[in-house]
Formats: structure tokens, C-alpha cells, sequence
């Protein structure tokens, strides 16, 4: 038998619908199949809608139960359509991952307008979104998890990084503004935040700022954090959170840097 399939009914998702935005790479596939594994019942939404369907079909055929869409998040008919497409599918949703994002690597003075409003369009407008459609149904019965990809950029500035290290902090604060304004109302809200990981986003950002001259080298890295992140650890705090494991658990943000942030 399969994980997914040794794992059903008892996991620490088991019966619970979950929505994971970005969910068909790096940490949002991690996620994904983490989720699956723990019981859940996964919508993938993803702007590679073929990759999304392909990590759905993988995760039906270990005994999972997924579904793979294609979307841009950052655009609110996409968003609105791809949440109801999975919730008409396996109903109302328990868990709510916002995990879509992006970076741009710039010098400042060369980011344009139009970059500017694309990564907060991707990193923080989708979150707004995706929020906004799943929301009115957590709290219809009175209960609901919603978990936001933040980052270290959050609190800690990088060289070349003015536009991500804003969208982060955006993030940042959306999740704790949700879990403040909802929380009497069965909502928890919590954000995750990753230092630098082993995925393609990650490394591609590694030498994008090499790049510019920010030493950003993985033994660099490694004097900050120990060694790079691997996406399961990221999914791995996600699903903490997002269980009842963090019933009491709201307006945080879980920092997944091994000191990074305590340095």
C-alpha cells in the first residue's frame, strides 16, 4: 500500500478539503502531497495548469484524492473560477495554503512601475483574492485554517530585493490582520516563513543575487542557516499550522530558518 493509502482516515488532514495556491512546485508540491498524504483531499491551483494536473494525477494514483487547475491567482475571475471549480468538486474547503509567489532580484532603481505592480500582484493581490472567494464558506460553518507563504524577506532586508522584501512583509501582516479580524469567528490565520530552500525559485534567486555582488553563495548561506531548506521542512511547518496540531495557534509567524531570524 501507498502512503497516501496507509494513512487514510487517521491523518492529521483526514477529512478536511485543502486549497494550495502555487501547489505544483517547489513547496506547494511538497505541500501537496503532504497533505494528501495526511488525509486531506487537495485542490492544486497552479499557473502551470499541465503541472498542477500532472501532480494530481500522481497523487490520485497512490490512493490520494486531488485536483489539478490551471490559474493566475493575481487575476480575479481566474482565482474566483479555480476556487469554485475545486469546492463544487470536493466541497467546502477546511484549509486554505496561500503559497503563490515570486521575485524579482533588482536594483532598485531600475525596478519599473509595471514589475512593481506584477510581484505584489502575484505575492499579495492573490492572497487577497484566493482569501476573498474561500473565506464566506469557512465561515459559514464556523471553522477554517488559512496558512500564507511569507519569508525571512519579511523582517530581513536584502540587497536588491525592495520589491520582495515589501510583498513579504505585506504577506506578513495579511495573515495577521486575518487572524484579528476573524478570529472569534472560527478562523485561524497564521503565515509560514522560509529562509533560503532548495527549490528552482530558491537557487534562482541564490544566483541572481550573486549577480549584483551579494555574496549569497550556498557556504554564505550556510553561515546564516546551517545548510539550505529543503521544501518538505516548509510544507512540513505549513501543515502544522494548518492542522487542529495548532488549534491555538493564530496571527503567528513560524519563522522555518533554523536561527537565522534568532542571530
Amino acid at each position: 500500500m501507498t502512503s497516501v493509502e496507509l494513512s487514510k482516515g487517521k491523518g492529521r488532514l483526514a477529512g478536511k478539503v485543502a486549497i494550495i495556491t502555487g501547489g505544483a512546485g517547489g513547496c506547494g508540491a511538497a505541500a501537496s502531497r503532504l497533505f494528501a498524504v495526511e488525509g486531506a483531499k487537495v485542490i492544486i491551483i497552479d499557473l502551470n495548469g499541465e503541472a498542477a494536473a500532472d501532480l494530481a494525477s500522481e497523487i490520485n494514483a497512490e490512493g490520494g484524492q486531488a485536483l489539478g487547475l490551471g490559474a493566475d491567482v493575481s487575476q480575479g475571475v481566474q482565482a474566483r473560477e479555480a476556487v469554485a471549480r475545486g469546492l463544487a468538486e470536493f466541497g467546502p474547503a477546511d484549509v486554505l495554503f496561500n503559497h503563490a509567489g515570486t521575485l524579482i532580484v533588482k536594483p532598485f532603481l531600475d525596478v519599473q512601475e509595471h514589475e512593481w505592480d506584477w510581484l505584489m500582484a502575484v505575492n499579495v493581490k492573490s492572497m487577497y483574492l484566493v482569501t476573498q472567494a474561500v473565506l464566506p464558506q469557512m465561515l459559514a460553518k464556523g471553522a477554517g485554517s488559512i496558512v500564507c507563504t511569507s519569508s525571512i524577506s519579511a523582517q530581513y532586508a536584502t540587497p536588491g530585493e525592495v520589491v520582495y522584501n515589501a510583498s513579504k512583509g505585506a504577506c506578513q501582516m495579511f495573515a495577521r490582520a486575518i487572524a484579528v479580524e476573524f478570529r472569534d469567528r472560527g478562523i485561524r490565520c497564521n503565515a509560514v516563513a522560509p529562509g533560503f530552500i532548495r527549490t528552482p525559485h530558491g537557487e534562482r534567486e541564490m544566483r541572481e543575487l550573486q549577480r549584483m555582488g551579494v555574496d549569497a553563495s550556498e557556504a554564505a548561506i550556510s553561515l546564516q542557516q546551517g545548510r539550505l531548506c529543503e521544501p518538505e521542512e516548509v510544507a512540513r511547518a505549513a501543515l502544522f499550522l494548518a492542522s487542529d496540531d495548532a488549534s491555538f495557534v493564530s496571527g503567528t509567524q513560524l519563522f522555518v530558518d533554523n536561527g537565522f531570524s534568532a542571530v
